[in-house]
This record gives C-alpha cells, structure tokens and sequence, in this order.
C-alpha cells in the first residue's frame, strides 16, 4: 500500500481510503466491522464517513454510520490506527431533520455537529473534518450551466475561524472541502492563509473515468496548493465495474435498489462505460481494478476511496492499489476520453 501526505500535514494516508456510505442501510454492522478488518490488514489506516450517512440519506437512518464506526473502534480498542475523516451537511438536499433542516456552517452548527460525531464516533478527536458540500449555490452534485443568485452564506473566514475554534480545542485536528469549485477552494485556501486560520489539507470530489472534470480547474490548484483530491465514486456508483452492462439491473446493487441513483445512467455515460468496460477486458484486467488503478495513480489525488457491499468486492478494490497501467492503456483510455469527454458529470 502507498501512503502519501495529507495535503501539508505530517499525516501519511493510505493511497486507498475505505469508504463507509452503505454501513447502515445496504450493511449490517457486522459486515461493516469485516469489512473494516480487511481493508486494515491490506494496509489501509484512512476512513472516511459523515454526520448524513448512511446513503440514500433517511431519518430513519441517520447517524448509523458514525454509530457503527464508534462502535467498532470500541471494541477493538485501535482508534489510534486510523486516520479518521468525517463530515457536516450542508443545507437543502432534504436534510429536515438533521438540526431541524436550518443548516449552516456557522459557529453554532459546527460546534454542535462536531460534537454529535464525536460522540456516535466514540472519539476524542477527528482527523479530517470537511464541509460536505458549499452552503451557497453553487455547482456541486452534477448540477452543470452555473446560475448564480445572490444569496446570504456564512462568510469563509465566519466558517475557517469556528472551525479554528474546534481545532484548538482539540476537537478536529485538520480541515477539509468537499464538492467544492474552483473558485470557493481558492477562496478557503487564501483566506485561511492570510488570516492565519487552518488551511484546507484536501478536497474530496467525484472523480472516475465517466467524469473527469476535476482535471479542468481544480487539478492544477490541488497540485500546486498542496490540497490533493479524495476522489469519491471512483467506479461511477459502480458502473464501471461492468456488472449493469446490457441494461443489467443485479439484485441488491445501488443502481438496483435505489431510483435515485441516475448520475451515471444516461445513454451517453453508459456507452462510454461499454467502451472502458471493453477495454479493461481486451487487455485482461478486471473492469473495476483497471477504472480504480486510474483514479489513484493520477498526480492531483491524495486517496481514491472505495467502497463495497460485500467483502469479495472489497477483496478485489483493495487489490487495485497494486495495479500499475501501462501508457498504452492509458492512450487508450484518453482515446475514449476524447471521443466521448465526460459524458456523467
């Protein structure tokens, strides 16, 4: 396993971090504690999750993710063996029922979001704490054609001097964005430096081969500000892996279960996925390692986060980390690329 710096941190983090959204909805518990185990036995020491887990987000389901990870650090007594990031939601996405649906990232949300994790995380501290998409409107969850609206948004130093406050505290150790732009990283990233308040160390966004825009604005800012990817939905909700191909719908998967999951489902991104799927085959590689082997070896990522609904799944992701692409298949893939760019976004 690679490991590689938190964006300028001393943390070293696993190039695969284990991702956590199913535990409590698709997961048991104890499929989620196996899984935990063998991800750390191939060497992984980084977890992420999130106050809104699991996912598709209900209330009647809240908060069981974090519940289930404090719960295995309980019994198995190793909190000090990982690196531990989570997150708090932001507004709209009908979240009514997380702080009664009035959330910001101000003062009073941080503090009591952060303190509601710790607590469901059985933990004194969080490594990684991240906004989980932007307050204001803006472009995040496959929304394309920017609209702008003036709008009132707690300030970014407001938000960067609460988060100062948990840092101090002792709370949360390190700060981080998630579907956030270009311009509302560089905007967390100057005034965090020229106030003196913590510098966002990562930013975790959708990357994977049926949606590469990252590499547009943000690749040049992760790699020169020192603030690398966490690439989410590495293998396109599973698409990628090439078990929906044909129209395929098997029992139990996301796709299958869950109507809401329709970002990597149109016709374009689905011949697209024919096309890679194709590839993977031609050259004898697994459909899923080959899409996860490109995400973690590209520059700008930190660590490409996999997740898995069965431990044969993961078995097989976890084995991407030792897959190295050759630059013809890589040709190839941009080939595919350039003829059909970012057909998912």
């Amino acid at each position: 396993m690679q490991f590689r710096k938190l964006g300028r941190t001393d943390l070293d983090v696993s190039a695969i971090c284990l991702g956590t959204m199913t535990w409590g909805e698709q997961n048991t518990q104890d499929e989620a504690f196996e899984q935990i185990d063998m991800a750390r036995a191939a060497g992984v020491n980084f977890i992420d999750t999130a106050e809104m887990y699991p996912v598709p987000p209900r209330a009647e389901t809240y908060s069981r993710t974090e519940q289930i990870i404090g719960n295995y650090f309980k019994a198995r007594g190793n909190r000090g063996d990982w690196i531990l990031a989570s997150k708090i939601a932001g507004p709209g996405n009908g979240i009514d029922y997380i702080r009664d649906g009035q959330l910001k990232h101000n003062r009073t949300h941080i503090v009591a979001a952060v303190d509601a994790s710790l607590k469901r995380l059985q933990t004194d501290y969080i490594d990684l704490y991240q906004l989980h998409w932007p307050e204001r409107s803006t472009n995040f969850f496959g929304q394309l054609g920017y609209q702008h609206k003036e709008q009132d948004f707690t300030p970014i130093a407001e938000i960067l001097e609460a988060l100062d406050e948990q840092v101090k505290a002792g709370k949360i150790r390190h700060v981080g964005l998630s579907n956030e732009t270009p311009w509302g990283t560089m905007q967390f990233l100057q005034q965090a430096e020229q106030l003196g308040l913590p510098r966002p160390v990562s930013i975790q966004n959708p990357y994977n081969l049926l949606n590469r825009t990252f590499e547009v604005g943000l690749a040049e800012v992760a790699i020169r500000e020192q603030c690398g990817l966490l690439a989410y939905s590495p293998m396109a909700f599973g698409m990628l892996s090439g078990k929906y191909e044909g129209g395929a719908r098997p029992a139990n998967a996301r796709i299958s279960l869950f109507s809401r999951f329709t970002r990597y489902t149109n016709p374009q991104a689905e011949a697209a996925c024919s096309r890679y799927v194709a590839l993977a085959r031609e050259n004898g590689l697994d459909p899923a390692q080959m899409a996860l082997a490109f995400v973690t070896a590209r520059p700008f990522v930190t660590s490409n986060i996999i997740g898995a609904t069965s431990t044969e799944q993961l078995k097989s992701n976890l084995a991407s980390a030792e897959l190295t692409l050759s630059l013809e298949l890589l040709e190839q893939i941009d080939a595919i690329h350039k003829a059909q760019p970012n057909p998912a976004p």
